[in-house]
């Protein structure tokens, strides 16, 4: 039977993507993104915890968050988890945590020129090439 490693996230972007290309001209973009859920305590006070995710895209994809996505963007995230190992140039041995997104879709973008920091976003799902956009 085969396993399934899937993610689903509906967060903030804590930083505008930073491109890189690799060999063969392969796009790689990283960028943060938070969650945050808040409670009650036993004496009711509110609580809020933000939990930070690196997020991987790759080619198209990457591509299309370079030019649509900025820090404060609100998108909703489907990827996969991947656990990653290297030895850094002092021979410490290194560990990540990545979330290597499939999709995204934008829910509110941040606009520079705005007083509201919620307005739709400029760019759409009709932006992103098909096999970079959710089925709906």
């Amino acid at each position: 039977m085969a396993g399934l490693n899937k993610v689903t996230l509906i967060g903030n972007l804590g930083k505008d993507p930073e491109i890189r290309y690799l060999e063969e001209n392969t796009a790689r973009v990283n960028f943060t993104l938070a969650t945050s859920e808040s409670y009650k305590d036993k004496n009711g006070n509110k609580i809020e915890h933000t939990e930070w995710h690196n997020i991987v895209l790759w080619r198209g994809l990457a591509e299309s968050a370079e030019k649509l996505l900025k820090k404060g963007t609100q998108i909703y995230l489907e990827g996969k988890i991947q656990y990653r190992q290297w030895t850094d140039k002092q021979g410490v041995q290194k560990n990540i945590t990545e979330i290597v997104g499939d999709s995204y879709l934008i829910l509110h973008k941040k606009e520079a020129n705005s007083s509201s920091p919620n307005n739709l976003p400029s760019g759409s799902v009709d932006d992103f090439n098909k096999k970079d956009s959710l089925p709906f």
